[in-house]
């Protein structure tokens, strides 16, 4: 069995459509994450594992570790292991000994957090804020539209222009920003159908009201310290699609296929035998 892996900085729900395809094509996947994500498709989202020492997403199992000794262990049992690492203390230490095939930057910040071309033999960036050629190898398009997913080998992807993509009909209507800063207490959960102008959450004492009517697909941790305009949650119109709050979203899915296309050009192949 190699020892070598794909680093994955990022464990939302876009990078963990891409982390669960790559898993499932057989590649060994390490998760490194932030202190505290703020994942609001949290159903999807592999970072949960960071406050609940394990999450799962279509079936695939994450599980929080301290060490980068705990991996090939985590490994064995056919799970993913996470660690926390902002700063990326542990491309450097798993390159030394050369077990680092490829970096995928998935952290979707909107600008570079620090992921260099010298990190990895393949390095690949996903959204605004990276340039192909310079700071990574690749870019891959994370806008929706006729561009997403294109993969990008020389210049940025499309700049971020702050209205989320188009989903039943409806677009920055979905999404809903902190009214107030302080703690978040849930009143709806994930999966819920909410009417418009109903109460979801609380940001201290300020209420969150939901902006349209459909089926509540995410919603920021309970108790999570948000700033003002911070995005908090986000409603499907349609209310039949309930089930999409537990499943890889179409953008993820789409992105993922792009990841993979390019480790496979760049001969940066799977372990056949560690498939999912």
């Amino acid at each position: 069995m190699k020892d070598n892996c794909v680093i994955v900085r990022g464990g939302g729900d876009l990078a963990s459509g891409v982390i669960h395809r790559l898993y499932r094509c057989g590649y060994r996947v390490l998760i490194l994450e932030c202190e505290k994500p703020s994942a609001i498709r949290r159903r999807v989202a592999f970072c949960e594992a960071v406050y609940d020492g394990e999450a799962a997403v279509e079936g695939v199992i994450c599980r929080r570790l301290d060490s980068l000794s705990e991996c090939k262990t985590v490994w064995c049992k056919k799970e993913i292991p996470l660690i926390v690492d902002p700063l990326g203390k542990c491309i450097d230490e798993m390159a030394a000994q050369g077990k680092v095939s490829a970096l995928v930057d998935a952290i979707l910040a909107k600008r570079n957090l620090g992921t260099t071309k010298d990190m990895a033999p393949v390095t690949i960036g996903l959204g605004p804020g990276f340039s192909a050629g310079e700071d990574v190898d690749y870019v891959v398009e994370t806008m929706r539209g006729h561009d997403l997913a294109r993969i990008i080998t020389e210049g940025p992807a499309i700049p971020n222009t702050g209205v989320p993509g188009m989903v039943g009909g409806v677009s920055k209507e979905r999404v809903i920003h902190s009214p107030g800063t302080g703690r978040i207490h849930n009143i709806a959960h994930i999966a819920d159908i909410v009417e418009k102008g109903q109460i979801l959450a609380y940001v201290g004492e300020t209420p969150v009201e939901a902006s349209i009517t459909g089926v509540l697909r995410g919603i920021i941790r309970e108790g999570y310290n948000v700033p003002l305009g911070m995005k908090i949650a986000d409603i499907d119109p349609r209310k039949e699609e309930k089930k999409n709050c537990f499943t890889i979203s179409d953008k993820a899915r789409c992105i993922a296929g792009s990841v993979v296309e390019i480790l496979l050009s760049e001969g940066v192949l799977p372990d056949a035998g560690y498939a999912g």
